[in-house]
């Protein structure tokens, strides 16, 4: 496969073979995090299952910032690979890297320090509020290399090398699932067994990742004349001559004006789930049990989506950058096609598996209640997967070309419809009102990011970046 097939292949082709590895990939990835939840589950109590639960959605957060930032960061990649500028390139992506070695270090300061607050504002329940902050206070030692893996691997797809992320994931998941059952079921370690475990499997990784990113990077030469630098005192010279080589200030600048809002926009769901936590928290450990199982399964089924508008964003970006319009167009209404496919595909395995599922989350001592909440919500979520389909193949779309202002607006008004949904009706009518708010939120985000394309001035602002 040449590198160059986001720009030359069949649209519907390049598309599906760029979003196939990340398919497989974070399928890999959400594997192993509901392999965290079943080992606790099983192993160790509904209530381990419950604080797992109550930790997934701050997380969460995290991981979606180090998506978010990494896929932003990545337009620029891809529109200098595009451009066959592999100079700025390579600055672009040593700029990303070591601004988000610096933003994953402050987080994890943050986590360590007031993980507990965060959950007590959550309203997790008493009796698994300690079991949550052990899980989380070990996640966040490891955030550094959750942020260099995510990052590095958006890197890889923005050079049309997404099968090198997709071989890490798979061994990182492996082992990662191998560590689980050894460290909770061998060495008794319970809920902080998952979360080492994940930290021992994402920090070899993220390791091995970046030494062979470190070797694709040498295949790109620069061709460009060197610069004669000024002459600089000798107390300054190292890092003056660091920074000149690795460290742009001008890429910070512009990589912030697409990253920025692909952090928001990969964090939108996120977020706004942490927030209706406090709703699902307050109906009691058991229901919170049923719909973690239920999330957990949520995550896997979005996948697909999130990764067609990853592709689309790489594809959208590549081709603006080779002056080709009118594929991005062409392109556009492929994603749409496959996201149909997966749409209909998913719902049927819901609709017909969604107890089974959810059982299995449940070990022998699982309550009806938690079987009923998961299942229910299954069943419902299952029927509107088109739906943030259509949302992240419009938004990659946008993110690509660097149309970012009604993109950002759209998301933000997903988020909040969400959050006030849930917020005010469930107290009143029911947990079901908070799977009700997510498909109305998908909805809401996606007419307004559809409206933004259909004005055309995505190309007006991508001659303008």
């Amino acid at each position: 496969m040449k590198k160059d097939y986001l720009l030359k292949e069949r649209p519907m082709r390049a598309l599906f073979l760029f979003a196939l590895p990340m398919i497989i990939g974070n399928l890999f990835q959400q594997f192993y995090t509901m392999a965290d939840s079943m080992v606790v589950g099983r192993y160790v109590s509904e209530n381990a299952l419950a604080a797992v639960g109550a930790s997934y959605s701050l997380t969460n957060v995290f991981i979606c910032v180090a998506i978010g930032g990494g896929v932003g960061a990545s337009v620029l990649t891809s529109r200098y690979f595009g451009a066959q500028e592999y100079r700025r390139m390579k600055k672009s992506i040593s700029t990303a890297l070591l601004t988000f070695l610096a933003v994953s270090l402050i987080l994890a300061v943050l986590g360590l320090f007031f993980g507990q607050e965060f959950m007590i504002f959550l309203k997790t329940p008493e009796d698994i509020l300690q079991m949550a902050v052990e899980y989380l206070n070990i996640y966040f030692m490891g955030l550094p290399f959750l942020f260099m893996y995510n990052v590095l691997s958006s890197m890889f797809n923005a050079l049309g090398r997404s099968r090198i992320p997709l071989y890490l994931l798979i061994f990182s998941s492996v082992f990662n699932i191998v560590l689980d059952i050894y460290l909770v079921r061998s060495l008794g370690l319970g809920i902080a067994g998952v979360a080492w475990a994940t930290l021992i499997a994402q920090g070899i990784s993220a390791l091995v990742s970046f030494v062979i990113f470190l070797k694709e990077l040498r295949a790109y030469p620069e061709n460009t004349r060197t610069v004669t630098q000024e002459p600089q005192s000798p107390e300054r010279t190292a890092i003056t001559r660091f920074v000149h080589k690795y460290y742009s200030f001008r890429e910070l600048s512009t990589m912030c004006h697409v990253a920025l809002p692909s952090i928001f926009q990969q964090s939108t769901v996120s977020i706004g789930m942490m927030l209706v936590q406090s709703v699902v928290n307050s109906f009691g450990p058991q229901m919170l049990a049923g719909f973690s199982a239920g999330m957990r399964v949520e995550s896997i089924c979005i996948v697909p989506m999130a990764a067609l508008g990853n592709a689309m964003s790489s594809y959208t970006a590549q081709n603006l950058g080779a002056k080709q319009k009118d594929r991005v167009v062409k392109g556009y209404h492929s994603a749409l096609g496959l996201v149909a496919f997966f749409a209909l595909l998913l719902c049927l395995i819901l609709e017909l598996f969604h107890s089974a599922i959810i059982a299995s989350f449940l070990g022998s001592d699982g309550t009806a209640l938690a079987l009923e909440t998961g299942s229910s919500y299954l069943r419902f979520i299952g029927f509107f997967f088109a739906l943030i389909g259509l949302k992240m193949c419009t938004d990659g779309l946008l993110r690509g070309a660097a149309d970012m202002k009604m993109f950002t607006i759209a998301n933000l008004a997903n988020l909040s419809l969400r959050v006030i949904f849930a917020v005010t009706m469930a107290p009143r009518c029911g947990i079901a009102m908070v799977w009700y708010a997510v498909p109305l939120g998908w909805l809401v985000n996606f007419l307004i990011s559809y409206g933004e394309y259909r004005t055309g001035k995505w190309q007006v602002k991508s001659s303008n970046s």
